[in-house]
């Protein structure tokens, strides 16, 4: 059986008006002006070396405020500012009352000397925090550029970006030996390797050739001390 379809009425159109605006007042006085959905837990997940309090403090996440009202990106903003350590972080509103910080610390592959302490250098060449003591396995960055015109042509942050190119160009098998990274010029990079042995790798360029080359050599002579493959298709080995 079908039953015919009856439009509502002129009064009934007026009650689902009515009752649509309370609704919309109700959330709207709930989002902003109630107790029910404001701020009063802030969690960090995700730190490695920094802690979460730390994460939480640095955040100054206004408490006590509507949760709708918080601004994610501002504070994801000021966290990344206060704490270089954070490469990013999302921001993200739990229902009722909680503001969580996922963090996503910057890792450490160079690590350049200065003052009796360690700047950390990370994968994009970003010199991110200081500490006191050398992470393990973590090889030192040696900026020798100071006098090179490469300095003036391509700035500090490209040359520090290049030698943590060349360092992640390694394998695995080679990289567990690096100890040292020096960078004279853009074009004249060397690696010092454990048992005082030395690679000229020149630039950055054809670094996944190069690693190649070197890997073949370091295990066709193993007693030689000096390795060049900065010119990747004539390498050469010298030192005994």
């Amino acid at each position: 059986m079908r039953f015919p379809f009856r439009a509502p009425g002129r009064r009934g159109l007026i009650i689902i008006t009515v009752l649509a605006v309370l609704l919309g007042a109700f959330g709207v006085w709930a989002l902003y002006a109630s107790s029910w959905l404001r701020v009063e837990r802030v969690r960090a997940t995700g730190t490695e070396a920094l802690t979460p309090r730390e994460v939480v403090a640095a955040a100054r996440t206004p408490m006590n405020t509507p949760l709708i009202s918080v601004d994610t990106d501002a504070l994801a903003r000021r966290l990344r500012a206060r704490l270089p350590r954070i490469r990013t972080v999302d921001v993200e509103r739990s229902w009722p009352h909680t503001i969580g910080l996922k963090v996503t610390e910057r890792t450490p592959e160079l690590l350049m000397p200065t003052g009796g302490k360690f700047a950390e250098v990370d994968a994009e060449g970003v010199r991110f925090a200081t500490v006191g003591a050398a992470p393990k396995g973590v090889p030192l960055l040696e900026m020798a550029a100071s006098d090179s015109p490469s300095l003036r042509e391509f700035g500090i942050d490209r040359l520090r970006r290049a030698a943590v190119e060349v360092a992640r160009d390694l394998p695995p098998a080679v990289r567990k030996d690096l100890r040292k990274v020096r960078v004279r010029s853009y074009d004249a990079i060397t690696l010092q390797l454990s048992g005082d042995r030395t690679v000229a790798w020149g630039s950055r360029e054809q670094g996944a050739e190069k690693a190649k080359v070197l890997t073949a050599l370091l295990k066709a002579a193993r007693d030689a001390r000096h390795f060049d493959v900065s010119v990747p298709s004539a390498p050469a080995v010298s030192g005994s």
